[in-house]
């Protein structure tokens, strides 16, 4: 029991001590000012002043651009292609129209050579039907309707028509070559093994004396059975091969004409020996015939008469009609639509050939060599460094000095010695509260180079406005009454006023006076009223009012700052 008491009196003794040793320490010996206040004051002076907001945020791009397919799915020239090559790697820079990818595509090489062929088979069709050459066919004038020419040189034959007289679609003339014709003879069996093709036989005509030498063409081996025209009983006789013989024409020789085909004899060759059967002039070796190929057509003029000489090309007969011109339109309208889809399909060749929409760099590819696509497709994405947007959030106190298109010094962490040129794009006009702080968010425009990428981190310093010479108090000796601010100058006497102030540009230590203070003006930054009993006046420089440099300083011309 002994042993507490004196334990607890212990420590009341060292609690006490420790106490009194604490306040000896603390509390200096009062200052021996009498009844007068001391003040710390700095002068009002002339000097140079700049303000700047400094903000940190997050490159990202300001555009970017879709390294995609040509063309459109939704358009009719729409076309699939295989990835055949890629040119540039995801981080390389590129420039606008580069190209970056290689395509093939065998669908749209299918259809142009379907769309060449229909064209092809479309004019031949309005060539034949207006008998003009495939060449001019595009150059048809409709309202002029068909003239139909002379499809080679020759005769004019069978043509039996007037003008005015109306025509059904068919055949309305030939054109014949009559310079050399053909027969069609029927031997027996036992006279075609005397025979064979290349060899020469003898015709003779009834019409006419004379002889002529012609020349087996073709012996058809399938017999047929051999019916005389001229018998009364129509059975067979045997039967017969149908040989084709071709001769030259002297000029008298004419279609249907009945003719005997014979050998010379071996031992006399004056001698004829004729085959059993007659034979008959089918025909000549070269000839065409004169159509018309549109439904109903009427006769507007007949250029030549049965029986006349022609040469290719020559006008037979022109024909016009509602139907005749309706039918021309209607095949030109289709050969225009095919140029037209060979224009685009051609054209869609060039798009084969995927480019850069922009100055910029590859972010990435989503398409590999060998994958399918089609128009419209977007591969992969390019992104422009020229201008990008630093996006960042200022807060309440220094919003009022960032204002739109206020330039800026941009560095990044990752490039050190470097810094870009940007503007403040915008600012925010109201706050969002972001860890307990008002914050209002401002973009700025950055001009960029290739080295930056997006999601670098920024450091922005906007610059907030400057003025040269002009007055200048530090910030310490400024207070708000009534919302105003104002400050307190020391008079030649040693007292002191309050003084309202009309303040401009704003730093972290000085700031701008436009009016109600003069250079020189001594204002006050503290006073001995102020201070506590440990505390004393002390200014920059440590000097006291009473010293012959008291005014408490002067401004930089940088920051306004007393050196």
């Amino acid at each position: 029991m002994v042993q507490r008491i004196l334990m607890t009196i212990l420590v009341l003794v060292i609690v006490v001590g420790g106490g009194y040793y604490a306040y000896q320490e603390l509390m200096p010996p009062e200052l021996d000012t009498g009844s007068e206040i001391v003040y710390a004051t700095k002068e009002v002076t002339r000097g140079d002043i700049s303000v700047g907001v400094e903000v940190t945020g997050r490159l990202d791009t300001s555009n970017s651009g879709a390294l995609r397919v040509a063309g459109s799915y939704r358009s009719g020239g729409s076309f699939q292609a295989i990835i055949d090559e890629i040119l540039v790697e995801e981080g390389d820079v590129v420039k606008q129209g580069q190209v970056v990818a290689l395509l093939s595509s065998p669908d749209l090489l299918t259809k142009i050579e379907k769309a060449e062929e229909d064209l092809k088979t479309k004019r031949k069709q309005l060539s034949d039907m207006c008998r003009v050459p495939v060449e001019e066919v595009d150059e048809l004038n409709p309202s002029r309707g068909i003239t139909i020419t002379a499809p080679i040189d020759g005769i004019v034959s069978d043509l039996d028509i007037e003008e005015g007289e109306e025509l059904k679609r068919g055949t309305i003339a030939r054109i014949v070559d009559n310079s050399r014709f053909k027969v069609e003879a029927r031997l027996f069996e036992r006279e075609v093994e005397k025979v064979k093709e290349g060899q020469t036989v003898v015709l003779t005509f009834p019409y006419f004396n004379g002889e002529y030498e012609a020349t087996i063409t073709k012996i058809n081996q399938n017999r047929i059975p051999y019916i005389p025209e001229e018998a009364e009983e129509k059975f067979a006789k045997g039967f017969v091969h149908v040989v084709t013989i071709e001769a030259d024409n002297m000029g008298l020789v004419q279609r249907d004409m009945e003719v005997r085909v014979g050998l010379r004899n071996e031992n006399d060759k004056s001698i004829v020996q004729n085959f059993s059967n007659a034979a008959k002039v089918k025909g000549f070796i070269k000839e065409d015939k004169v159509i018309n190929t549109v439904e109903e057509a009427v006769v507007t003029e007949v250029h030549v008469d049965d029986m006349a000489a022609v040469k290719k090309g020559d006008p037979i007969v022109t024909m016009s009609g509602e139907d005749t011109q309706k039918e021309i339109e209607n095949k030109l309208e289709e050969i225009q639509e095919l140029k037209t889809d060979i224009r685009e399909l051609t054209a869609q060749l060039e798009k084969l050939e995927v480019k850069a929409p922009m100055d910029g760099i590859v972010a990435r590819f989503y398409s590999d060599i060998g994958e399918e696509v089609g128009s419209g497709d977007w591969m992969g994405t390019v992104y422009t460094v020229k201008d990008m947007r630093l996006r960042t959030y200022v807060d309440d106190i220094d919003v009022l000095h960032v204002k739109q298109g206020a330039p800026v010094r941009v560095v990044v962490d990752a490039l050190v010695d470097k810094s870009f040129e940007g503007t403040v794009e915008k600012v925010e006009t109201t706050g969002e509260e972001r860890n307990g702080i008002s914050k209002f968010e401002a973009i700025i425009k950055v001009t960029g180079s290739s080295e930056l990428r997006p999601g670098m981190q920024g450091k922005g310093f906007i610059d907030a406005g400057s003025a040269e010479n002009v007055l200048l108090v530090v910030q310490e000796a400024i207070f708000e009454d009534d919302g105003k601010p104002m400050v307190e100058v020391l008079k030649d006497d040693g007292t002191t006023k309050i003084v309202p102030v009309k303040l401009g540009l704003m730093n972290d230590r000085v700031a701008e006076v436009e009016s109600g203070l003069e250079e020189g003006d001594k204002v006050v930054t503290g006073s001995s009223a102020d201070l506590l009993p440990s505390q004393s006046i002390k200014n920059e420089g440590g000097l006291l009012p009473d010293t012959p440099d008291g005014n408490g300083g002067g401004s930089d011309p940088q920051n306004g700052d007393k050196k």
